[in-house]
């Protein structure tokens, strides 16, 4: 049998009803119908204090980091959907990066992101679809180890894109942001399979 990757999908906003959590299920449903194992999960369960190095020295990394490094951990593959505030990344998405990079004892540097592959998109009211917002977190990612890939979709008008079922009503477009997680799945394949 074939290797199979665990790929971690989430998007940065912690509002309910996000248009890009919605569209990271469709990544989700791309990568794995290429045959990954895709947990899916919202940031707004792991509520995190903004990052202090006071905090982490005092007290140490909080649990919810903790629960949430682990998930980075048991995953080679990234699916993130990242949402534009201010023509940049979202304080949530960046907060849990910063704290995800912090390492426990003993553990290697930036350990949850070194070779890890991701795929990002974004979904916006905007007219350009949160695409300034994706550059950064393009940047960040990078910086930290993480290779990923050049292909990246972002979704303009997200108020009025979407079906009831939350699919995209733009098939193409939709068939494109699954394809983002079948590149990152066969990617990982490449690298890691036999």
């Amino acid at each position: 049998m074939g290797y199979t990757p665990d790929i971690l999908a989430f998007s940065g906003s912690l509002r309910e009803e996000s248009y890009n959590a919605k569209l990271v299920r469709i990544a989700a449903e791309g990568a794995r119908a290429a045959g990954a194992n895709v947990t899916i999960i919202r940031l707004r369960d792991y509520p995190m204090p903004l990052y202090d190095a006071d905090v982490e020295a005092h007290d140490g990394l909080p649990e919810t980091v903790l629960r949430f490094k682990n998930l980075m951990l048991a995953h080679q593959g990234l699916l993130i959907a990242a949402p534009e505030y201010n023509s940049s990344i979202t304080a949530a998405l960046k907060n849990a990066i910063d704290w995800a990079s912090r390492p426990r004892p003993g553990e290697a540097a930036l350990a949850c992101f070194d070779g890890k592959v991701a795929a990002l998109m974004s979904a916006s009211p905007g007219a350009l679809g949160g695409l300034r917002g994706l550059v950064h977190v393009r940047a960040i990612l990078g910086n930290i180890r993480v290779l990923v890939l050049p292909d990246q979709v972002a979704v303009p008008g997200a108020d009025t894109a979407f079906e009831e079922d939350a699919t995209l009503k733009d098939t193409r477009r939709h068939a494109t942001v699954g394809q983002l997680g079948a590149k990152v799945t066969l990617t990982l394949k490449k690298l890691y399979g036999p």
